[in-house]
């Protein structure tokens, strides 16, 4: 699996820009992508695909919408002037058709700011994404142990896909080249770089093993 988040940028957009119809395209084009990946494609058959859909929409879906409107609720703090844009839609379009080959990417678009910004606020803003993802996958990995004693395969295995996702987002971010976040993060502190994609290296490691979920399940 390879995804892409886009983080935060510099620039503006046009006060025309709603927000909220934006979020919600890059929510849907990411939770359909993410839903058919997890149906590897198979999407005739109605009731399967259906109920891998709900499950990407409240655990990728809302991974990305956390993650972008985490580094904008800080970029805001910090006095700047940030707004959430969707990818264009050929952008939003070919994490789903690409879905359909068994490969899963996510270009939801950007939080765009203006304002004069230390390194260290720059790179307090970044961090706010992957941080979000990780607390997330914790989130759904508490999830996944309080629906276990039901035996919920639906619940189990959304919760289970929470955890996986988001630990994969917050550690795929945090790498540090381009306009990823960890980019930014190193170049402002290496010393939570370090701290947080170790972090992030581990909770992926874990899941990938099995090991996490050989402790979950108690086998």
């Amino acid at each position: 699996m390879r995804s892409a988040i886009p983080p935060y940028g510099g620039g503006s957009i046009g006060t025309h820009t709603n927000e909220t119809v934006e979020l919600l395209k890059a929510w849907a084009a990411t939770s359909l992508a993410f839903g058919i990946f997890l149906a590897r494609g198979n999407i005739i058959d109605i009731w399967p695909f259906l109920q891998f859909l709900v499950i990407a929409g409240v655990t990728c879906g809302v991974g990305v919408v956390v993650h972008e409107l985490a580094h904008r609720v800080v970029a805001r703090h910090f006095g700047a002037s940030a707004h959430f844009l969707a990818s264009e839609v050929v952008f939003l379009v070919l994490p789903i058709f690409l879905a359909f080959l068994g490969v899963f990417i996510a270009a939801p678009g950007a939080v765009w700011y203006t304002g004069s910004l230390t390194r260290k606020q720059g790179g307090l803003i970044a961090l706010a994404g992957p941080v979000s993802n990780l607390v997330l996958a914790v989130l759904f990995l508490l999830l996944c142990l309080l629906v276990l004693p039901t035996g919920n395969i639906f619940l189990i295995t959304g919760a289970m896909a929470g955890y996986k996702i988001n630990a994969f987002l917050g550690l795929f971010n945090m790498i540090p080249v381009g306009v990823l976040d960890g980019a930014k993060v190193f170049r402002w502190d290496k010393t939570v770089f370090g701290v947080t994609i170790g972090i992030a290296l581990v909770m992926v490691i874990l899941d990938w093993s099995g090991t996490l979920w050989q402790v979950v399940f108690g086998r």
